[in-house]
């Protein structure tokens, strides 16, 4: 296990969305219990907003954790990490809230910015490193 490289600031960033993932998902098991509704949407639009802002979770974040450890891995200064890490985290939470209902409908795009800066960004560091 001494060869492994030190991760040491990106697993918190994980740990954190592994916990929002959570209560997005309990939010859609829990009405699809009120509603009596085991599988598919039954054509309820609550169900299926709550749905695609779960799923839009799961569709966005693993990649970007892949990105981010692997500058992690190539050297990324901490600083690179928590506010890449930290954008994520505060994209998923907008994005989320803003698809669900649960905020303002902005925090939708807000969201999406602030995730796929995250996929620009550290691309681009990849790439210039590789490269450079």
């Amino acid at each position: 296990m001494d060869s492994l490289p030190d991760l040491s600031v990106i697993p918190i960033y994980l740990a954190v969305l592994g916990a929002l993932f959570v209560p997005f998902t309990m939010r859609v098991g829990m009405y699809r219990m009120k509603s009596n509704i085991s599988l598919g949407t039954g054509d309820d639009r609550e169900l299926e907003r709550r749905m695609r802002a779960q799923a839009n979770f799961v569709e966005t974040v693993p990649l970007a954790i892949v990105l981010l450890i692997v500058m992690e891995l190539l050297g990324a200064a901490p600083v690179w990490l928590h506010s890449l890490g930290g954008a994520l985290v505060i994209g998923r939470i907008a994005h989320y809230l803003g698809l669900s209902g649960l905020g303002p409908a902005i925090l939708r795009p807000i969201g999406m910015f602030l995730t796929l800066g995250t996929f620009i960004v550290s691309s681009i560091w990849m790439l210039l490193r590789m490269l450079g």
